[in-house]
């Protein structure tokens, strides 16, 4: 297993890009969460396989039709265990 953090920046919000994540998060069977941050990034932790963790950040690495990905910035963090994959509110 494997959890990454994730933050992309970009033109990421106001575009459905975290109920787009969030979907594509779901039908890739992860667990973990996706929510806005005030900088008007996107934030998100992607816990699975490495297989599944990677296809969820190759979908954060362009996002949904009318985003634009600048950065995204990734780093591991430790496994939590946790189920189900959460759509956040704005922190």
């Amino acid at each position: 297993m494997r959890r990454i953090h994730i933050v992309v920046r970009g033109l990421v919000q106001g575009v459905g890009y975290r109920y787009t994540a969030g979907r594509f998060a779901r039908r890739a069977e992860v667990t973990g969460w996706v929510r806005n941050r005030a900088d008007g990034s996107v934030e998100a932790e992607v816990e699975g396989s490495p297989d599944q963790v990677d296809a969820v950040l190759a979908w954060m690495a362009h996002g949904p039709p009318g985003a634009r990905v600048d950065d995204v910035q990734v780093s591991d963090v430790p496994v939590t265990g946790e189920h189900g994959f959460e759509i956040r509110d704005t922190v």
